[in-house]
């Protein structure tokens, strides 16, 4: 699993007892999932159609970097499924898992499923380029 983008936790991020709210970590992992799936499918007419299991593990605070480490661990017709983990950049606890997050690739005037021409093998082949 290769860590692939960073977040600083900001006050506006934390929840009532002073930590990293669970809603935020989901939105950005939501979010970073999606950027890795179009850029590994490269193509952006995807669609989150599952999240599956979430572990939270430690708690993040304020000034904390959380960085988020992404793999594609399924690839189907029109589906591609990632799993993220997102862990503290010092620390290298693990803050948060999301097993199983699906995108589907859709026709972005139909929004139907369309097969995105990827196999696993081919994106597992993929260079991943790392931040600076």
């Amino acid at each position: 699993m290769r860590f692939l983008s960073r977040r600083l936790v900001m006050p506006n991020d934390l929840n009532f007892a002073g930590s990293l709210f669970g809603g935020r970590i989901l939105e950005w992992i939501d979010e970073e999932a999606y950027i890795f799936a179009a850029c590994q499918l490269d193509a952006k007419s995807l669609v989150t159609k599952h999240i599956g299991a979430i572990s939270f593990d430690t708690s993040a605070y304020q000034g904390d970097v959380v960085e988020f480490g992404l793999g594609v661990k399924k690839v189907g017709k029109s589906s591609v499924t990632v799993t993220c983990v997102v862990r503290n950049k010092q620390t290298k606890q693990n803050i948060c898992v999301a097993d199983d997050i699906v995108f589907v690739h859709i026709d972005p005037e139909t929004r139907t499923p369309q097969p995105h021409g990827k196999t696993k093998a081919e994106l597992d082949a993929l260079p991943i380029e790392t931040p600076m």
